[in-house]
């Protein structure tokens, strides 16, 4: 009988098939996947790879926003359940509200959103370039959605902006407290605190290093010290073990984890590959206006 990981492989080649994963899909994924990063690099190898099909390891905003750069190519969802509770906390009325009201203004958007949101932005943004575009654009006024922690952290690095902040959040990193973060430090003295920037400004004041998913494994990779307390969700411990087999690792607590991005399995990969179901679609309108936004992101980043 044939074994999924051998199903996974044949269906790939069938289909002319890519796997993109995220550092928070589950550690048997992230091992089949053909490239595994952080949203920035995934939207950039989902415009290079020739494949025509795209599986996307991820939550629903990612592979949209493969869809939207990538209209000729299929994009296929193995979960089509895998969602971001934070990509849905941002308003177009209320985009559209600060738009009146605020002169010189840019609405700039975590591409943590949905393809909805995007057409009402000027950039989408992530959490390794966010703080390059933001300061690369004209506008002095910034309104920054969905994620208010990430807003708030890019703000106190430019105070020659001016920032409106969105009352979003990611669940994960907003539940990391810094009481927590203290009681690691006591329990690992010697260890390095990465966190990740949609963490609270408290915790973020108590990190040894800031950055994106792809931000903390290069840092702890680069980095003489021999342990860490990590603060972002577990999936990332995958490639810090793999990047680093002598080094420890620690999570702050035992809640950081994304149950969407974990709903997906090798066996749903296989059988999305397979019927080629839960396609993403996005219609031509809203596509042509969320394109900009990304392809601006894109564009400032290099």
């Amino acid at each position: 009988m044939e074994s999924v990981l051998s199903k996974i492989e044949r269906l790939k080649n069938e289909k002319d098939a890519v796997i993109l994963a995220h550092y928070y899909v589950n550690d048997d994924i992230q091992a089949i996947a053909d490239y595994v990063g952080d949203s920035y690099y995934l939207s950039k190898v989902a415009v290079e790879v020739p494949q025509k099909v795209i599986a996307f390891c991820g939550v629903t905003f990612m592979g949209e926003s493969a869809k939207i750069l990538n209209p000729g190519k299929t994009v296929i969802m193995p979960e089509a359940g895998a969602d971001c509770p934070m990509a849905h906390m941002a308003s177009i009325e209320k985009i559209k509200d600060v738009r009146e009201k605020q002169y010189d203004l840019a609405v700039v958007c975590y591409i943590n959103s949905t393809a909805e949101i995007k057409k009402y932005v000027d950039v989408c943004v992530t959490s390794s370039n966010a703080l390059k575009i933001i300061k690369a654009l004209p506008q002095k006024n910034i309104y920054f959605v969905p994620d208010e922690n990430l807003g708030r952290y890019v703000a106190s690095m430019i105070p020659e902006k001016n920032f409106i902040f969105n009352d979003g959040f990611c669940h994960v990193h907003d539940e990391i407290m810094i009481d927590e973060v203290e009681e690691a430090k006591a329990a690992h003295p010697k260890a390095k605190v990465l966190v990740h920037p949609e963490c609270t400004m408290g915790v973020i004041a108590s990190a040894d290093y800031v950055g994106s998913t792809s931000g903390i494994i290069d840092y702890a990779t680069d980095s003489d010290a021999e342990e860490f307390i990590i603060g972002t969700e577990i999936g990332i411990l995958y490639q810090l073990k793999k990047k680093n087999p002598t080094k420890k690792f620690y999570t702050v607590n035992s809640a950081q984890v994304c149950p969407n991005m974990k709903k997906i399995t090798l066996e749903k990969v296989a059988f999305a590959l397979d019927r080629m179901i839960n396609q993403v679609e996005i219609d031509e309108e809203t596509r042509i206006k969320a394109v900009l936004s990304l392809e601006k992101m894109l564009e400032l980043s290099k």
